[in-house]
């Protein structure tokens, strides 16, 4: 079971909150928690990357810089490291869950951490059902 207000965002609830998706209010709580110190969200940097390069194909630079911006001024601890327990983590993920190798990264970031990953991406389901990690699915709320 993870721990009570620690949340994994991964690039479907990131990029379902800019683009105001249903469950953007939901985010925005868990956001303005976070500010208050109320919860703490984590993001690892391969999420951000993706986030980036979808916004840069799909809509452009400016809003793919724009967007980044805005993610670098969330209240959430950026996990720019990839130490060898997070690198064996995500490839045994990757190695036995047909997913994403940044989602991988996602998944091992909400393993290791024992936090709840904010998600919509039914290619996490096989993980929460294993009870490999915890997952809060935003396209339910």
């Amino acid at each position: 079971m993870a721990k009570e207000n620690l949340y994994v965002l991964d690039s479907y609830a990131l990029i379902g909150y800019l683009e105001d998706e249903p469950f953007a209010e939901f985010i925005q709580n868990l956001l303005l928690s976070a500010r208050k110190n109320q919860c703490k969200l984590l993001l690892h940097a391969l999420q951000a990357g993706e986030v980036y390069y979808i916004l840069l194909r799909e809509q452009g630079r400016q809003t793919a810089d724009f967007a980044y911006a805005r993610i670098k001024d969330f209240p959430l601890s950026l996990i720019d490291r990839i130490d060898e327990e997070l690198l064996l983590s995500a490839a045994s993920i990757k190695a036995s869950f047909p997913l994403s190798y940044a989602d991988s990264f996602a998944a091992a970031t909400a393993q290791i951490y024992d936090a709840t990953l904010l998600t919509g991406d039914p290619e996490f389901k096989a993980l929460d059902d294993a009870g490999i990690i915890s997952v809060q699915w935003l396209n339910s709320l």
